[in-house]
């Protein structure tokens, strides 16, 4: 018997078949295995009846169908759910339920904590610890299937109550691009969670050579965390910009529609009070829908303390819908949700080691009074 088992949740449609053929086992088991333990959330080998006895005893001595411990269970009084997974090693990242009418959306993390360190996002405060395994991205939506389904929320009448899956939780999932493929690849394959491409969409605040790779590897649906109109203020926002400015990621983006299975990329935008939600903003982010077919989601920030940023005005917001509307570009304003329970977009935080000290090496030491005089003066230079 092997001294560590193998979590069968790390293994994407086409490794498992490999894996069963190396214990003689034809193709077709490894499929049903995989309908077992995606579709119908089964960790339990003998419960797998259609397989055979020999089998399934090889699995017993083999392998293991494990997720991480869960930490704590949230339920907000808007419906939404969040989990706190134990990943070990004194982590835990956080993931997030959103239920709304007809669909059910999994934000799903992909790194315990984060390296890019955005301005306004708290789990970059956090610093960064380490990447999660396919397993450990896999088993936030399995867990999630097995614990709703348990509870007796349905969408649309399905077993599986996790219709669309975000890639919008902790980290920042291009930067761990070898584990995420096949969590994504899982995410589609019919004998697993058969979700369309359309709705499994990863964000990435613009890590451009992964853009191109995951264009060939799995085109899903991309949102882009945008968050500013142009490089000078994008550069305090998301520190990633100073090496893949605004012009580089946007030509990312074009070459990206080529193969994604939606003809726009969703930009979001964080709506900051007197930084980035001006009617001038809004004007120079035409610039960039004339340039890469696009829509926009709008998010209103969630305050915390570290971040020394404001919530925008909502007639801020309004007028900066109206400004691109007018245009005829698609903009949407998110509607927050979780928020009693630390659940909303920027809110996740988790339990991090800060083992690159990102935390100490990148405290900004600019204000937010020095961070509007920045904005306007960006404004103003074009």
């Amino acid at each position: 018997m092997p001294e560590q088992l193998d979590n069968l949740l790390d293994y994407s449609v086409p490794e498992l078949i490999q894996w069963c053929g190396n214990l003689g086992e034809k193709p077709f088991r490894a499929k049903q295995l995989s309908k077992w333990i995606h579709q119908s959330g089964v960790d339990n080998f003998d419960s797998m009846t259609d397989l055979a006895k020999s089998f399934r005893q090889n699995l017993q001595n083999r392998a293991c169908i494990k997720a991480p411990e869960i930490i704590s269970d949230h339920v907000s009084k808007d419906g939404t759910r969040k989990w706190l997974f134990d990943v070990g090693h004194g982590d835990a990242v956080e993931t997030v339920f959103i239920p709304e009418e007809r669909r059910g959306t999994l934000c799903v993390s992909s790194q315990a904590g984060c390296a890019v360190n955005c301005r306004f996002c708290s789990t970059g405060k956090q610093g960064f610890s380490r990447n999660l395994s396919t397993a450990e991205i896999v088993a936030q939506l399995w867990k999630a299937n097995v614990l709703l389904r348990d509870a007796g929320d349905r969408v649309y009448a399905q077993d599986r109550p996790v219709t669309n899956v975000v890639m919008m939780g902790m980290g920042e999932p291009l930067l761990n691009y070898d584990a995420l493929v096949p969590a994504l690849q899982l995410m589609l394959d019919d004998t697993a969670y058969g979700l369309s491409r359309r709705r499994v969409t990863v964000s990435t605040s613009g890590v451009v050579p992964f853009m191109d790779r995951l264009s060939q590897d799995c085109p899903v649906a991309l949102a882009v965390s945008l968050h500013a109109p142009n490089d000078a203020l994008r550069d305090h926002l998301v520190p990633l910009n100073k090496k893949y400015p605004l012009r580089d990621l946007l030509d990312a983006c074009l070459r990206y529609l080529k193969f994604a299975p939606r003809d726009f990329i969703t930009f979001e935008y964080v709506m900051l009070d007197g930084v980035n939600d001006k009617p001038e903003h809004a004007r120079q982010l035409l610039e960039i829908a004339n340039i890469v077919p696009c829509k926009f989601n709008l998010i209103p920030f969630n305050p915390f303390p570290e971040s020394g940023l404001l919530k925008s005005t909502s007639p801020a917001i309004k007028a900066f819908v109206e400004v691109l509307s007018e245009a005829g570009v698609v903009t949407t304003v998110r509607k927050t949700r979780g928020e009693d329970i630390d659940a909303a977009c920027g809110q996740l935080a988790g339990e991090v080691k800060d083992r690159t000290r990102v935390r100490e090496r990148s405290v900004s030491t600019v204000s937010l009074e020095e961070l509007r005089a920045s904005s306007k003066r960006s404004v103003q230079a074009d």
